[in-house]
């Protein structure tokens, strides 16, 4: 068995770090999802002050760490990504993220601490070797970087877009050079549905990727917004089919089968558990965590088999009866390894008290 330093372990994913609240002319900044700056400074520091001050302690940022889809290359938003775009991209992120940046600098600076990246759907732009170096390079510390997945003793961690047909990379082709003056991106078609259809419609109806369960949503807006409904599911479908016929150099040529798998998926809206499962299913695997979905959970299945998701730090819009409204919960996952097997628990920050503190509307 792998020999794993004793400490704990704290994996947290989906943050969406944007370029912050304010645009460079003072404007809001409607596209940032991240407004808990002070708190997630405030959770690294419990982490490293106090009881923890001696024990090591591991920051795993599990996916979607930087909102790269989300922020424009002047004043467009593209999805043909170089690594030039996406160190402008990062360099604007620290800049907007001051607070947020000084505590990771802060954390990493202790010897007991150390930070592992594994990158996301939104966040691919991780895998540029000068981008990785500039985030080093801001942090004062050697990042290490897991790519997909990060496995010790018996826990398996990954984003888990991997598990999804829409988002799933080609994890023998991370980028594109043939035929191109620089290599971009190998973008997966969710990462193109999102920045040509996607970030349009978010700028009408900016929750619409907020919403849980998804599907309480289609009827909803088959009750309020009937017209919005049947336009957009008219440009999805001529989004689908017009991505059958195109040709480009600067993405992959997708079948007929996979836009369809992915058109089906996306219908009944699966969670990531049967994937979980499937991975418990190897003996040397007792924990899996995945990201992504945005919905925290906690399964159990027998023989002491756990299946995490951390959740995220955004907002989520819920349409279910029991939690109805805007729901923010700052969710993730803490690994004990600090006597036998490592063991997890989902846990939320709630943060130091105040007195008070500001309303964000998004």
């Amino acid at each position: 068995m792998q020999n794993i330093e004793k400490g704990i372990k704290i994996v947290v994913s989906d943050l969406h770090f944007g370029t912050g609240l304010v645009n460079s002319d003072g404007s809001r900044n409607f596209f940032e999802e991240f407004y808990f700056d002070r708190k997630f400074s405030e959770f690294l520091d419990y982490y490293s002050s106090g009881d923890y001050r001696a024990t090591p302690v591991e920051l795993i940022l599990n996916g979607d760490i930087f909102n790269f889809l989300q922020i424009d290359y002047k004043g467009h938003f593209v999805p043909v990504i170089t690594e030039p775009m996406t160190l402008d991209m990062i360099n604007r992120i620290i800049e907007g993220h001051p607070v947020v940046f000084e505590a990771l600098k802060k954390f990493s600076s202790s010897d007991n601490n150390s930070i592992t990246y594994v990158v996301g759907n939104h966040d691919q732009g991780m895998m540029w070797p000068l981008v990785q170096l500039r985030l080093n390079e801001a942090l004062e510390t050697e990042v290490k970087y897991a790519q997909l997945l990060y496995y010790f003793d018996g826990v398996h961690i990954e984003h888990g877009h991997m598990h999804e047909s829409a988002n799933r990379m080609n994890p023998k082709k991370f980028f594109l050079r043939k035929g191109l003056p620089e290599p971009i991106l190998n973008l997966p078609f969710g990462s193109h549905f999102f920045i040509d259809f996607v970030l349009k419609l978010k700028q009408k109806h900016p929750h619409v990727d907020k919403v849980r369960p998804f599907p309480k949503m289609i009827r909803w807006s088959l009750i309020n917004e009937p017209v919005m409904l049947f336009k957009s599911c008219v440009q999805v479908l001529g989004y689908f089919i017009s991505s059958i016929f195109r040709k480009s150099t600067y993405s992959t040529a997708w079948s007929f089968r996979t836009l369809l798998k992915v058109f089906l998926e996306s219908a009944i809206f699966p969670d990531l558990s049967d994937a979980a499962k499937s991975i418990l299913k190897d003996d040397r695997v007792h924990t899996v965590i995945f990201g992504h979905s945005h919905v925290y959970q906690h399964r159990q299945w027998a023989d002491g088999k756990d299946y995490f998701n951390t959740g995220t730090w955004t907002d989520i819009v819920s349409l279910d009866v029991n939690s109805l409204g805007k729901i923010t919960k700052l969710t993730y996952v803490l690994i004990d390894n600090l006597n036998t097997r490592p063991r997890g628990s989902l846990k939320e920050w709630k943060g130091y008290h105040r007195i008070e503190e500001d309303v964000v509307i998004s």
